[in-house]
């Protein structure tokens, strides 16, 4: 064999395999989902003001990583001053869990990885689950051409055509923060949380919340136990990122 040759074939054989295509991102809840037709209805004729996240510890900085030839998608993050623990999150499900003890790097690993998942995490002030513990949720991370994670927003300005229903739990959200006024439900593979949207005949709204049967085109929002969710029904909307 030619000698140039040989020294390819020999450098071409330390060089990793590209990485097969990832997986779609599935819907979490696998259950059958009823259908939500439009139906109408109309708000309370107040509007939501912007859901108050300020007095939270600040997001998790400095994420940085990828999609390693392992198929692992590995990434760090920046400790958070007055943390004690942080959670992560792929598309609104828990991922992981670390304590801070002051190890010199924090790190994530998602070891069964999809395409176009939202990789994002706070911080917390306690070691338990309470709605005060809990911080500012980061932006999304999403894999890049490259498979590097990259920050990804919807940019603001950005319409989205959703089914909006109603809903009035009572307890903490699934990322966390108590419901209330301003908060609402979304299908995270396709809306990451932290995303504010304005709702016609709503007001404004954050995304902080999942649902078994919050799927694709669908959005809940939330109003406080009374008729006003019922009133509401269900209206196909035209929501504006904010």
């Amino acid at each position: 064999m030619h000698l140039l040759a040989a020294a390819l074939l020999s450098f071409s054989s330390l060089v990793a395999a590209p990485t097969a295509s990832l997986p779609a991102c599935q819907h979490f809840y696998t259950g059958p989902i009823p259908d939500r037709p439009v139906s109408g209805g109309h708000g309370n004729g107040t509007t939501a003001p912007p859901y108050d996240v300020s007095g939270r510890l600040p997001a998790p900085g400095g994420i940085t990583g990828g999609l390693g030839t392992d198929g692992k998608v590995t990434f760090t993050f920046d400790r958070v001053p007055g943390a004690k623990a942080y959670r992560a999150f792929r598309n609104g499900q828990a991922l992981q869990w670390i304590s801070d003890w002051g190890q010199p790097s924090l790190q994530v690993t998602d070891a069964s990885p999809c395409d176009g998942a939202h990789y994002q995490v706070y911080a917390m002030s306690s070691e338990d689950t309470a709605a005060s513990s809990i911080g500012q949720i980061s932006t999304s991370y999403r894999l890049d051409s490259s498979n590097h994670l990259a920050a990804y927003r919807l940019p603001a300005g950005t319409t989205l055509t959703y089914r909006v229903s109603a809903y009035n739990d009572v307890a903490q959200t699934a990322l966390g923060y108590n419901a209330g006024t301003g908060i609402c439900a979304v299908d995270a593979r396709n809306i990451p949380w932290g995303t504010r949207l304005y709702v016609p005949g709503y007001g404004h709204c954050y995304a902080a919340d999942i649902g078994s049967w919050i799927k694709d085109d669908i959005v809940d929002v939330w109003f406080p136990p009374g008729p006003d969710a019922d009133n509401w029904g269900i209206q196909r909307l035209t929501l504006t990122v904010e």
